[in-house]
């Protein structure tokens, strides 16, 4: 069997991917995390913070949120039908971080949970610091002149 031929073997065997139903699923379930991350800012406000702390405070919350519904194994029923829509706001980031934790909390607190917390985050979290850390010294080069 040549390369072609398998190919088109796994092509017919292959199940159709319902792409415009995954891609309406992740769009309103996105929207309604971003809705719900809307309505705690308006909240905070009208509990008397500024803006940018209410801000602050709501992505906290969606963080806090997600990392209870992955503790609760809701959160990967969610994101099943969901796909890219809770991947990509700052509640997968933190299901990025929650779930290595609590697959791994049976070896232990140091080697499992905080050796295996990092694991799917941690390049992100190194790249975008190392990212800052250079737009930082670039920004303060041309505030001298």
């Amino acid at each position: 069997m040549t390369e072609r031929e398998y190919g088109k073997l796994v092509q017919e065997a292959m199940p159709k991917s319902p792409i415009l139903k995954d891609c309406f699923n992740a769009f309103w379930i996105g929207g309604l995390i971003c809705l719900l991350g809307q309505i705690a800012v308006n909240g905070y406000v009208a509990l008397g913070l500024e803006k940018q702390d209410a801000s602050t405070a709501a992505s906290m919350s969606l963080v806090a949120l997600s990392a209870l519904l992955t503790g609760l194994s809701l959160y990967d029923n969610i994101a099943k039908h969901a796909g890219a829509g809770t991947l990509v706001p700052i509640t997968g980031f933190a299901n990025a971080i929650a779930s290595p934790a609590i697959e791994f909390k049976t070896e232990g607190f140091i080697l499992g949970v905080g050796a295996k917390m990092f694991t799917i985050a941690g390049p992100v979290i190194v790249y975008g610091v190392s990212t800052s850390v250079v737009y930082g010294i670039i920004y303060w080069i041309t505030t001298l002149f």
